[in-house]
């Protein structure tokens, strides 16, 4: 295997590692996150553990398609929601340290994006 392959199943696995064990968490409906929904808005227990379940099962369903196919409008999406879960922290009280902490969470999915290459066009944000 070529080291571009091997970069590629690297940050695909990762990707899909975060976004699986992440997207399992919000299934559970993980205390502090259902908490958090109160911060936006949200402060009924049953919506936002719903919402949350929503979100999980999106997180996972990701993951399994980045590990079958690397569409780039997914991984611009977890680009976008792992750099705004990461932010999420500091901006509930948490200090900016665990924003840092987590920035291969959106990292390691815009790495695979520029690594399999930013799209000429439209179409080639869904092939």
């Amino acid at each position: 295997m070529n080291n571009y392959k091997f970069m590629e199943w690297v940050l695909r696995i990762a990707v899909a590692g975060e976004f699986i064990g992440h997207g399992v968490f919000a299934i559970q409906g993980k205390k502090d996150w259902i908490g958090w929904f109160a911060n936006f808005g949200v402060s009924d227990a049953g919506t936002a553990t719903a919402l949350l379940f929503w979100v999980g099962v999106i997180d996972v369903f990701l993951a399994i398609l980045v590990l079958t196919r690397p569409v780039r409008l997914a991984l611009l999406w977890m680009t976008f929601w792992g750099f705004w879960t990461a932010l999420l922290r500091p901006l509930v009280g948490m200090p900016i340290w665990d924003f840092v902490e987590r920035s291969a969470n959106w990292g390691a999915p815009l790495a695979l994006l520029f690594l399999i290459g930013w799209p000429k066009n439209w179409r080639e944000w869904i092939n």
